[in-house]
C-alpha cells in the first residue's frame, strides 16, 4: 500500500506530513506534470504542488490531463481554486482518487481570472466560505486538506484578516495553512506586482505560529535561497549536523513548519538537490541525503557527476517517451533551463535548449548535449586548477 500522509504520522492537531518540510509553491503555467518530474528527479524530499486547477475544469473537463501525474511525483499535492462547497468536495474527492497525497485551497492568487470567479485572494475577505469548503472537503477526503492564503487584501487589517481566516480554517479541520507572507491588492497591481510589491511581514506568520502551536504554518514569499528559507525553522528540527547552518533570526513568535519557494526554485533549480540535504522526507521521514565532497558544486550541495548524468539520462528517456506519445521536447525543456545557474558552461546549456529544443523535429539527444556543455566546462576547469 502506498504510504500516505495519514499512515505516515501526523503534525500539530491534523494529518499533515511530517515537519519541517521543504515544498515548492504552485505556480500557474509552470509547475505542470513535466515540471514535476523533473524536479522530483533532482530531489526525492521536496513536496510538490500541482498548478491551481479550478474545480469546475475537474468535474467537467478531461480529467486525464487535469489530473494525470507520474507515479514518482510522490509526495504531490493537488491545488484546487473554487468557492462552492459542494463543488469543492467533489473536486478534491477525484483528486484523492488519482492518488495526490494533499489537497490545497487557493486563497491567495490574485489574478483576474480568479477574482472574475471570486475565488484565490478574494476569499481572504469570506472566512466562513472558506470554512464551508474546508469542512465539505474534510468530509469528503481522507488525505490532508491545506489551505494556502495571503496575509490579507486590499485595506484589511492583516493583524485581524490572517487571523480570522486561519481561525476559521482551523475550526473546520484544516490539517495545515502555508501564507504568502504578503498582502494581496485586487486592484490596481498586476499579479507579478503582487509578488514584489507589497511588503513582507514574516514576523506576523511567526505571531501566528505561536498562537496556534498544534497546527502545521509554512510560509511563502519572497525566500530567495535555502539559507534565507532555513532561518525560518527550528534548527533542532533538522538533521544532525546541519541545524547550525539555520541562523534562526526569528524576533518574535515562533519557529514554523514549513518552507515554501515560488520562482526561486523554478529559476535556479539546482537548489532542489540542496535541499535533502536538510530536510527528511515529509511523507516516510527518511533521512537527509548525504552528499558527496567530491562531486560536482552547486553552491550549496556536492554531488557526483555520476548523479548528473542519471539525471540527464532520465530526462532524456522521459522526454523520449513524452515525444512517442504525440509531445514536443520544448514541453519538458522548457522547466529546465534554470539548471546549473552559475556553473562553468551554464550559459551554453542555456542556449542550447532555448534554440534547438524549440524545433518541431527536436529530440531528446539535445538534452544530452546540452549536459555535455556543462560538464566538459566544468571538467576542463578542474583541469586548469
Amino acid at each position: 500500500m502506498k504510504e500516505t500522509a495519514q499512515t505516515a504520522g501526523n503534525v500539530g492537531e491534523g494529518k499533515y506530513f511530517k515537519a519541517p518540510v521543504f515544498a515548492v509553491a504552485p505556480m500557474i503555467d509552470w509547475t505542470d506534470r513535466h515540471y514535476r518530474f523533473f524536479a522530483r528527479v533532482l530531489s526525492r524530499h521536496a513536496l510538490l504542488y500541482t498548478e491551481m486547477i479550478v474545480a469546475d475544469a475537474v468535474l467537467r473537463g478531461d480529467r486525464a490531463k487535469l489530473l494525470g501525474h507520474d507515479a514518482s511525483e510522490h509526495p504531490v499535492a493537488l491545488q484546487l481554486g473554487g468557492n462552492d462547497p459542494v463543488k469543492m468536495a467533489e473536486a478534491a474527492r477525484i483528486g484523492e482518487a488519482y492518488g495526490y497525497d494533499e489537497i490545497n485551497m487557493n486563497v491567495g492568487c490574485p489574478s483576474d481570472r480568479v477574482q472574475s470567479g471570486t475565488f484565490g485572494a478574494c476569499l481572504m475577505q469570506e472566512p466562513a466560505l472558506v470554512a464551508d469548503c474546508i469542512a465539505a472537503m474534510k468530509a469528503a477526503v481522507e488525505i490532508p486538506v491545506t489551505v494556502k492564503c495571503r496575509i490579507g487584501v486590499d485595506d484589511q487589517d492583516p493583524e485581524v484578516a490572517l487571523r480570522d481566516l486561519v481561525k476559521c480554517a482551523k475550526d473546520a479541520g484544516t490539517d495545515g495553512v502555508w501564507v504568502h507572507a504578503r498582502k494581496a491588492w485586487l486592484q490596481g497591481l498586476s499579479p507579478r506586482e503582487n509578488r514584489e510589491i507589497p511588503p513582507l511581514d514574516y514576523g506576523l506568520v511567526h505571531r501566528l505560529k505561536a498562537e496556534n502551536e498544534s497546527l502545521f504554518i509554512g510560509i511563502n514569499g519572497g525566500l530567495q535561497g535555502l539559507d534565507q528559507a532555513l532561518s525560518h525553522l527550528d534548527p533542532r528540527s533538522l538533521p544532525a549536523g546541519e541545524a547550525m547552518k539555520a541562523a534562526t533570526e526569528i524576533k518574535s513568535g515562533a519557529p514554523l513548519d514549513g518552507v515554501m519557494l515560488g520562482r526561486a526554485a523554478y529559476h535556479d533549480s539546482g537548489l532542489l538537490t540542496a535541499a535533502d540535504g536538510y530536510f527528511r522526507h515529509p511523507l516516510t521521514g527518511a533521512a537527509a541525503v548525504p552528499t558527496d565532497p567530491d562531486g560536482f558544486s552547486d553552491r550549496d550541495h556536492n554531488l557526483s557527476l555520476e548523479f548528473w548524468s542519471g539525471v540527464r539520462d532520465v530526462m532524456e528517456d522521459y522526454a523520449a517517451a513524452h515525444i512517442e506519445n504525440g509531445g514536443r521536447l520544448i514541453h519538458v525543456t522548457r522547466h529546465m533551463v534554470g539548471l546549473f545557474q552559475g556553473w562553468p558552461g551554464a550559459r551554453r546549456y542555456r542556449q542550447i535548449l532555448s534554440t534547438r529544443a524549440t524545433r518541431k523535429d527536436a529530440g531528446p539527444e539535445v538534452i544530452h548535449t546540452a549536459f555535455d556543455a556543462v560538464f566538459q566546462a566544468f571538467t576542463a576547469r578542474q583541469a586548469a586548477e
